[in-house]
This record gives structure tokens, C-alpha cells and sequence, in this order.
């Protein structure tokens, strides 16, 4: 039996079974792990470090595959038919899990707009020890305005919904909910939006006439007014 296969492996390095189901539903329920995120994830990231090939042939039973990141100490997990940076194309399969969760259009708007301007972070030099930019809430107003013409949702609670999905996916970074009701308030863009926004959507957002059209020159006094209405 395949249990028995797997206790056997896991025995010579001290792990139990239900630790590595445990491991295994983790990442499967978010798809990612960041050992820098909390304790419970450094703790599941270390298990994984003693057991990489099992957990990675595990998971390629049922077409999922993994993507290590040694740099950031994060791992990602990639459907079936997802492109996984370093690797071929995966052949196309039908998928319908969590990991295949459609963005939403203000999702997709937002990491565009966030992996801008990390890459411009990078250009100015603007990237700490670890990879993460910091950017605040207003610039981040404004660049979405000057890039696709769009605003943030009206709605706080869907504004948090937002970011919070982003948080969830370990590609930004905020202390409280709170602090994204206005305009002053900072998050950080974590490196992996690098993978997870590819060049192709980069390109084609840079190469969009219409939608790199900056909005018309105004009064700095009123873009301000107007920013702090979006955030607030």
C-alpha cells in the first residue's frame, strides 16, 4: 500500500504520517509557503527540507508541481497545465481545484500594477536584503490610474478583500487591515510577483497605447484630492 510506502520513507527521518499530511493539505489549501511569514509555515518549510523528492513525487501523482525558491525560502505550487518557471510547459489538462482559482479584473489589475513597481523599484534600486519593495498605498493609486485608467474598489470591505487575497498569496505584505483605509499607508511587494506575473503580461501592458495613457496633467493639489478619495 502506498501508506506503508510512505511510512517506511518517512521513518529513516523522523517525520510521522499525519506531519506529512499535514505539510501536503497546507500546501495544497494555499498553494504557496513563505518560511519568513509565520512560525507555523518556518516549522512546515523545514519539514519539506528534510523530504523534498517525497513530497514533490507525491504531488506529481496528481499533476501538481512544485517550485522551490531557495533564495526567498518559498515554495509554490503549480495545476496541472501551468507554466512553473525553470520548466517546460506542462501539457494542457483540465483542472478545476483551488489551485486554478480565476483573479478577478481588480485582481489581475492590481498585480499588474504591483509588479510595475517592483520593477521599477528594482531599476531605482529601491529592493531591501530580502527582495521586498516598499510601496505605498497612494502611489500605488496613482500608478493604477496612469497604467489601466482604474481605481480601487469603492467599497472598504472590498477594497480588504482584495488585498487580503494578494496577502494570501504571499505577494504583498501589510501589518493590519486597518491600514489600508488611507492613502498614507505603506505595504510591502514580496519577489516572487517576479514568477507570478510573467513577462508576456508585462510586455503586452507596456506595449498597450490606451492603457499606458497617462491621465491628463491637473493641479498636484487636486490629483492628491483625488487620490486620498480613492483610498478613503
Amino acid at each position: 500500500m502506498l501508506s506503508e510506502y510512505l511510512n517506511e520513507r518517512l521513518e529513516k527521518v523522523g517525520i510521522e504520517l499525519d506531519e506529512f499530511r499535514e505539510l501536503l493539505i497546507r500546501l495544497l489549501n494555499y498553494g504557496v509557503l513563505c518560511r519568513a511569514e509565520s512560525q507555523i509555515e518556518q516549522r512546515l518549510y523545514d519539514r519539506y527540507q528534510r523530504i523534498p523528492l517525497l513530497v514533490q513525487d507525491t504531488l506529481e501523482l496528481i499533476g501538481v508541481r512544485l517550485h522551490h525558491d531557495e533564495r526567498f525560502e518559498t515554495i509554490r505550487l503549480y495545476p496541472p497545465g501551468s507554466r512553473v518557471p525553470g520548466m517546460e510547459d506542462a501539457e494542457q489538462q483540465a483542472w478545476s481545484g483551488s489551485l486554478r482559482r480565476r483573479l478577478s479584473q481588480a485582481e489581475v489589475a492590481l498585480l499588474l500594477v504591483l509588479r510595475m513597481q517592483y520593477d521599477k523599484a528594482l531599476r531605482e534600486g529601491r529592493v531591501d536584503e530580502n527582495g521586498f519593495v516598499a510601496e505605498s498605498l497612494e502611489s500605488l493609486v496613482i500608478a493604477m490610474r496612469n497604467l489601466l485608467g482604474r481605481a480601487l474598489p469603492e467599497k472598504l470591505t472590498e477594497r480588504r478583500r482584495l488585498f487580503l487575497r494578494l496577502r494570501q498569496l504571499r505577494l504583498i505584505d501589510f501589518h493590519q487591515e486597518e491600514d489600508l483605509d488611507n492613502s498614507e499607508a505603506w505595504l510591502r511587494i514580496h519577489p516572487m510577483i517576479v514568477e507570478f506575473v510573467n513577462e508576456e503580461a508585462v510586455s503586452a501592458l507596456e506595449q498597450g497605447s490606451a492603457a499606458l495613457r497617462p491621465v491628463e496633467d491637473e493641479d498636484e493639489a487636486d490629483r492628491e484630492d483625488e487620490v486620498k478619495q480613492d483610498v478613503s
